[in-house]
């Protein structure tokens, strides 16, 4: 093959990957401290990739996961929670503690599994709470640890 033919074969083949890596976006999550647990390895493949109408996008963490730009996110590996007086609901076979909400999102970790499982939802959207939970939780409960504790008081849905 001529040299011009490999040059421009070359730089095709550059401008080809530059304009793929320009399509694809990377949201930066900071990891979970136990983020390398295995078990989190098992929740992060059951993922789905799409919820609530929002695609999943790329993460830079590992046991991560997000949709939409982020408008919501899931962090694996989180320190579970101790016994609460939060309120506490089920979804999907999943305790979820509903810890209050935190600038313009809500946050709810799961109770009762080590590793815990956090998940951030922004509000404002128009978005069923409890409809993402129960979706994530049906997703992921077959790669979740046996749950240790439970829900002793529970909420029909958290608030939204």
């Amino acid at each position: 093959m001529p040299r011009i033919r490999r040059l421009a074969a070359a730089g095709s083949a550059v401008i080809v990957a530059a304009f793929l890596a320009g399509c694809s976006t990377t949201v930066h999550i900071e990891p979970a401290d136990d983020a390398n647990n295995p078990a989190c390895a098992a929740v992060s493949v059951l993922l789905p990739d799409n919820l609530a109408g929002f695609d999943r996008v790329w993460t830079d963490a590992q046991a991560t996961g997000a949709w939409g730009d982020p408008t919501i996110v899931l962090r694996c590996g989180v320190e579970p929670p101790a016994p609460s007086t939060l309120n506490c609901t089920t979804l999907g076979g999943v305790d979820w503690l509903v810890l209050d909400q935190e600038e313009n999102r809500q946050r709810l970790i799961t109770y009762g599994r080590d590793p815990a499982i956090e998940v951030n939802i922004r509000r404002g959207e128009e978005i069923d709470f409890a409809t993402v939970v129960d979706k994530l939780s049906s997703n992921i409960q077959s790669g979740l640890a046996p749950a240790t504790a439970h829900c002793t008081d529970r909420v029909e849905t958290p608030a939204s």
